[in-house]
């Protein structure tokens, strides 16, 4: 027996040291452009072009890092703010309204549930610019353009479709003997929803709020066709900053650093309560 047990234990050690093996060199494939963007913002122009292009700089440089704040070619603080208010209000309004729409069609038996969800689920398929030109008409007969409501609105509609469907999800994995125990102790629907299913559903709802926050962060399509360019976030700036100046490489990748440096500390901080969210709420459709 212990002969077999220690060929067991080491055909699990290979197997698992193989599967690291395979995990570090999918993390490098994957990693492997943001490392060059990074580098790429540190070198000369000279070393970009150099052939073979060096994997590192031999000398490091930060002028490309300085020149986005000296407001040279573009004001990125500026950005900054707009992409802020616009994300993180687009991310508020999109789980707000999506708790509560995805409670109801997991709780409660609606006529047309189905149909619902399937039209969630293909407004997901739908890119951004199809909307556009509906959206636009619709705002300016609302006097919502060069405002932030309206790019905040707009960028919801990508938001709250997603949001609905994963909170669906987790809330059909929560049982509902949970709310029955609640409401015996003297809570009602909306208490009980309020302590019971929405600390439960916690990770779910950091999920919803993580991806609508990169939907609204990252979107360019919205924020160039609806606000003037003062107001528009750093995504379409970047976008300016490419058609207006002459390509300088280094400076284009400093720019697309700092651009995602936003989302990439949120997931870092908050990965456990993204797989947490994804992974427990992937149970039950």
């Amino acid at each position: 027996m212990k002969p077999n047990r220690s060929i067991r234990l080491s055909r699990e050690m290979r197997r698992e040291l193989w599967m690291s093996l395979l995990g570090i060199m999918v993390g490098i494939i994957f990693l492997f452009p943001l490392y060059w963007m990074i580098v790429t913002s540190l070198k000369t122009q000279v070393e970009i072009f150099q052939v073979p292009t060096p994997l590192w700089p031999s000398e490091v440089h930060f002028e490309s890092y300085a020149d986005q704040f000296n407001g040279k070619y573009y004001n990125t603080l500026n950005g900054f703010k707009n992409s802020v208010i616009i994300a993180f209000s687009s991310m508020m309004l999109s789980t707000v309204l999506a708790i509560p729409a995805a409670y109801g069609l997991a709780r409660y038996r609606i006529r047309g549930r189905r149909a619902i969800i399937i039209t969630f689920l293909i407004t997901q398929m739908m890119p951004s610019s199809l909307l556009l030109i509906p959206l636009f008409v619709q705002f300016k007969n609302m006097n919502l353009l060069n405002t932030y409501l309206g790019v905040i609105i707009a960028d919801s509609t990508i938001g709250i479709p997603f949001s609905v469907i994963i909170l669906r999800t987790y809330f059909v994995s929560i049982p509902k003997e949970l709310e029955e125990a609640a409401q015996i102790d003297g809570c009602g629907y909306l208490s009980a929803f309020i302590r019971i299913m929405l600390p439960v559903a916690f990770p779910g709802v950091v999920v919803a709020m993580v991806f609508s926050l990169m939907f609204a962060w990252g979107d360019l399509v919205f924020g160039l066709n609806m606000l003037p360019d003062v107001m528009r976030p750093v995504t379409s700036g970047m976008y300016n900053y490419i058609q207006q100046y002459e390509t300088v490489w280094n400076f284009i990748m400093a720019f697309g650093v700092i651009a995602i440096s936003p989302v990439l500390i949120i997931f870092i901080f908050m990965q456990r309560y993204i797989v947490s969210g994804l992974t427990n709420g992937a149970v039950k459709a």
